[in-house]
């Protein structure tokens, strides 16, 4: 039935966050029916159906039919479900509609960096949790060890094992509160330490370079050319260097071997560490998973991961891969950081259960389609656009003629999208010609809106 909703051509348009949600799918319906998008007769979904379509709770689905059919805009017979009631259509006026949004809230989202929230496993997960608390000992609830729950760092310890190539030991792993949390926790211990500079990519997420800051440490740009980021070298070099080897944000493309080779004899020769963020290693389309960067010197690389792209960043769950020398280190920085512990056991029982590798499975043939699709419809509706960085994770890198990105962004934001230029990316200090292009996060949008959002994002491009 969902499917069958998406074919009505019908986008509500909603924010599903705050206490307006219920008021705005009324609204968004009652502006259907008004202006004939649904036609007196039409049979519309049942409300569990719209409401896994919407990803909302199905109570405020049945609440607003239950608004409409006293209204008299829908009309519900037992066996038949629930209908646009038989009424005559108001003659559409000239007035803005519902649906070009909000002031100032886009309509469409591609801002990259989400993952389709509407996806998350909530059944499984539940079912997870229940297994999971029924199985705890009662020492579980207590304060515990701060590198996180046993039971999550086992199965932490097999899966990255498994998956990505890490050497992982339950003892050197230490859960924190996603990625942020993690490097928020790595800074601090490096002032700490005295090493008070931390290289980052020339391109990458700006709140990354300024927690950074907010600790006291420096974030010199590393060099980057049209093959990716080079490795640090020189007598100047920082004695930390943070970057993505797997998938570069945003540019999307993995580190060479030989500047992987040369960037860990950099750190072995220097004592410099290396900060890995792994942040969407399972989803790979078109090419072998990149192992981890970590594999090949676990003494000087530290790995981080999350949960964030593969499952959702509201969960706040990610972890630390650290070589034995920084563990007490890291433990004494770590206190009152750790996430809670249920969500941590149910983790390790999604991770053991086998629900994890299904769930990526089903996510990476998710996020595939919806990369076709996009490439498809650049190529037919805008096919001077090179699009780049699609081979895995969950954005592409749109090049875009030159000088004209502002134009792009303002031409989207016209046509209700939000979608970030490159140039939000680079670092000030970088020393990088500049390129035009767009980032599209691709897997942000819920189902229901993912043709309005690429059909925007056409309608935007030169």
């Amino acid at each position: 039935m969902g499917k069958s909703w998406a074919t009505f051509g019908i986008d509500l348009h909603l924010d599903r966050r705050g206490p307006g949600l219920r008021r705005g799918l009324g609204d968004a319906l009652r502006e259907a029916v008004r202006s004939g998008r649904l036609a007196p007769g039409t049979r519309l979904p049942s409300s569990r159906a719209l409401a896994a379509d919407l990803g909302v709770a199905r109570n405020t689905v049945a609440e607003v039919y239950a608004d409409l059919v006293a209204e008299g805009w829908l009309a519900a017979r037992q066996g038949s479900g629930t209908r646009v009631a038989d009424r005559t259509p108001a003659t559409p006026d000239h007035r803005p509609a519902p649906h070009l949004r909000e002031p100032g809230r886009p309509a469409y989202d591609l801002v990259p960096g989400t993952p389709e929230l509407a996806s998350f496993p909530r059944a499984r997960w539940l079912r997870a949790a229940r297994r999971a608390l029924t199985a705890a000992p009662d020492l579980a609830l207590g304060y515990g060890d701060p590198r996180g729950r046993v039971e999550l760092r086992t199965a932490l310890a097999g899966y990255l094992s498994r998956a990505r190539g890490v050497h992982a030991h339950p003892d050197r792993i230490v859960v924190c509160a996603g990625f942020l949390g993690g490097l928020g926790m790595l800074a601090e211990l490096l002032r700490r330490r005295g090493e008070c500079s931390v290289a980052v990519e020339s391109y990458g997420l700006p709140h990354h370079r300024q927690l950074i800051r907010r600790t006291g440490c420096a974030t010199p740009p590393l060099p980057f050319d049209d093959r990716g980021t080079l490795p640090l070298d020189g007598p100047a070099a920082a004695r930390a260097v943070l970057l993505a080897p797997s998938h570069q944000f945003p540019m999307g493309l993995s580190l060479l071997p030989e500047r992987r080779t040369a960037l860990i004899d950099w750190a072995r020769r220097t004592g410099g560490l290396i900060l890995e963020d792994d942040y969407d290693g399972e989803l790979r389309y078109d090419r072998q998973p990149v192992g981890a960067l970590q594999g090949l010197d676990p003494d000087r690389v530290v790995y981080l991961g999350t949960a964030s792209k593969s499952l959702a960043p509201g969960l706040r769950l990610g972890w630390l891969v650290l070589p034995p020398a920084l563990v007490e280190e890291a433990m004494a920085c770590m206190a009152g950081r750790t996430p809670g512990v249920l969500d941590q056991l149910t983790l390790a029982e999604f991770l053991s259960s086998g629900d994890y590798d299904r769930h990526v499975r089903a996510a990476r043939l998710r996020y595939r389609r919806r990369r076709d699709a996009l490439v498809a419809a650049l190529a037919e509706r805008a096919p001077d656009v090179r699009v780049t960085g699609i081979a895995a994770g969950l954005h592409a890198v749109l090049r875009l003629p030159p000088g004209t990105e502002q134009q792009v962004v303002r031409a989207a934001a016209w046509h209700g999208l939000a979608v970030p230029g490159l140039s939000t990316f680079r670092h000030p200090e970088a020393a990088v010609a500049p390129l035009d292009a767009l980032v599209v996060g691709y897997g942000t949008p819920p189902d229901h809106a993912w043709a309005g959002a690429l059909d925007a994002l056409c309608r935007s491009l030169p």
